[in-house]
C-alpha cells in the first residue's frame, strides 16, 4: 500500500511539529516546507486538514506559528493515516470499466484484510512515539521563540 503525497506530508508536518514545539517554540509552514521539501501551498492544505482534524493549532501573527494540540500528540498514527487518506480501497475493482473477475475474486476481501492489518499496527503508535528519544535529531529546525516574532 502506497500513501499519497498530501498523507506523507501530513505525517511529516506531525513530526517536525512534535519535534520543534518544545521551550514555547513555534513552526510556521515556511519551516516545515523547508524542512520536508515541499512547497509551503502543499504543506499550508495539509495542515488545513490537521487543524480540521484538531491535532494541530495554527496562530496568526507576529508571533504566530504552528503547535500539536494535546490529541496531535497521542494520536494514534493508524487513525490519523485513515483520517488522511480517507477510506479507500487498496485496488478499484468498480470503478469505470469494473473488473470482470468481481463475482468469484476472493482478492479483493484479501486485500481489505490487509489494509486494516496494517491499520491495526500503525494504531499501536503514536505521533510522540515517533520521535521520543531519537538518538538523533530527525531535522534542524530553524526555530524562533515566541518573543522573537515569527514571519510565515
Amino acid at each position: 500500500m502506497q500513501l499519497t503525497r498530501f498523507t506523507d506530508l501530513g505525517l511529516r508536518t506531525m513530526m517536525l511539529l512534535a519535534t520543534g514545539d518544545t521551550n514555547d517554540r513555534r513552526v510556521t509552514i515556511r519551516t516545515v516546507a523547508t524542512a520536508a521539501g515541499a512547497s509551503e501551498h502543499h504543506i499550508a492544505k495539509a495542515v488545513a486538514r490537521l487543524v480540521d482534524l484538531d491535532m494541530v493549532a495554527a496562530r496568526r501573527g507576529r508571533i504566530g506559528g504552528l503547535s500539536l494540540t494535546d490529541a496531535g500528540r497521542t494520536v494514534s498514527v493508524g487513525w490519523l493515516i485513515r483520517r488522511l487518506e480517507g477510506d479507500q480501497e487498496v485496488i478499484e475493482c468498480d470503478g469505470a470499466t469494473p473488473c470482470p473477475l468481481l463475482a468469484g475474486c476472493r482478492l479483493r476481501r484479501a486485500l481489505a484484510d490487509a489494509k486494516e492489518a496494517f491499520y491495526r499496527e500503525l494504531d499501536r503508535h503514536t505521533v510522540d512515539d515517533l520521535v521520543r528519544d531519537a538518538t538523533l535529531p530527525i531535522v534542524h529546525l530553524q526555530l524562533h521563540t515566541a518573543n522573537e516574532g515569527i514571519t510565515r
